[in-house]
């Protein structure tokens, strides 16, 4: 297998329906970019709907041409560092689309100064977790009734490093930035497993994926360790195919709540494989964004299958470390550069591209 995997499949896609976050830059856009090529109808969420509208134009240029007709792509604006954004959003998809066949949460930001959300939460854990977490709930009864359909959290090897600071999950006794990250991560291989508990007999299926180290301006100031690292990055369009693989790939239709990389499955860390931390974060979860699945809702959501997806691997493969790991949890990590290598308040979006 080539070094940088890639999904070969162009299975067409019309009658498909994808909701996509971060999708104007990097990971986000290049999945975005094949799913709409393929004939999908792509819904993307950005903090910016400038920035959105210059992703779709040159997306759909880019196709423009091509014998096989385009599917369609619609920007909204969605701030997931706001509860109250993820709402509206979630309300705007559920008018724009009578079925949503894919859900992939896939924005995110990485290691960035301590900052808070609108509600006050960590930025980190706000808004790669607790705002998709929101998102998917809002948007689950659609999937449920568009069903087969499948949820793709992009997470990342950076997790193996995290823990669930369930006594402080803030972090204001301890703040660090790649700290911070790890922890968020770790939440959404957490996050993946639990919900593919609870949707047993949906017919929804989830995948956590690690898109690899995706080429981007984050390590321009890098020096001698950037070139070191040169073999090993990924464009954004190398980085977006383990989440189409876990998107499309028909073998995976039997299978739930697993970890992928290079378009395999592999072993997530032992604290992500825990399943008291999963259902104590998604309580949590629940508590924090102000929705959750009570009673019987779930059973009444459930449209009966056949066969149950699988959620526990039985021989995955172990994550293997060939690629750079990140830095080792601390109290206080320093953050590669952003931007022009000063601090920012204002978080920046990975769009899906992980370090290691």
């Amino acid at each position: 297998m080539p070094r940088h995997a890639v999904y070969p499949s162009e299975a067409r896609l019309e009658g498909t329906t994808a909701v996509i976050t971060g999708a104007n830059t990097g990971v986000g856009k290049e999945t975005a970019r094949h799913l709409y090529r393929r004939g999908a109808r792509v819904i993307i969420g950005v903090r910016s709907v400038e920035r959105g509208e210059e992703a779709r134009s040159e997306i759909v240029e880019s196709a423009a041409g091509e014998q096989e007709t385009a599917g369609a792509l619609i920007v909204l604006q969605l701030d997931l560092a706001s509860l109250q954004s993820v709402r509206d959003f979630a309300q705007e998809v559920l008018a724009q689309a009578d079925k949503i066949n894919l859900l992939i949460n896939n924005a995110g930001v990485m290691a960035c100064p301590r900052a808070e959300t609108k509600e006050g939460f960590e930025m980190q854990l706000g808004v790669n977790h607790l705002g998709h977490f929101l998102l998917t709930l809002l948007l689950l009864e659609r999937l449920v009734n568009s069903a087969p359909s499948r949820i793709v959290n992009l997470s990342s090897l950076a997790h193996t490093r995290g823990k669930m600071h369930f006594d402080d999950l803030m972090l204001k006794r301890g703040y660090g930035d790649w700290k911070a990250y790890y922890q968020s991560k770790l939440a959404n291989v957490l996050f993946t497993r639990e919900l593919a508990r609870r949707l047993l007999g949906t017919r929804v299926t989830t995948y956590a994926v690690h898109p690899g180290i995706v080429r981007t301006d984050l390590w321009r100031h890098q020096g001698c360790f950037d070139r070191l690292l040169q073999p090993m990055f990924k464009t954004p369009e190398q980085g977006a195919q383990t989440t189409l693989y876990c998107a499309l790939a028909p073998e995976l239709a039997t299978l739930s709540g697993r970890y992928y990389s290079d378009c395999k499955e592999k072993q997530p860390s032992a604290r992500a494989r825990n399943d008291e931390d999963a259902a104590r974060l998604w309580e949590i979860s629940e508590e924090l964004v102000g929705v959750g699945l009570q009673g019987n809702s779930v059973t009444q959501l459930r449209q009966g299958s056949a066969t149950a997806p699988q959620t526990e691997p039985a021989t995955a493969q172990q994550e293997t470390e060939t690629e750079p790991t990140p830095p080792q949890e601390t109290e206080a990590q320093p953050a590669p550069p952003q931007g022009d290598g000063e601090a920012t308040t204002e978080p920046a979006e990975t769009n899906g591209q992980q370090p290691e």
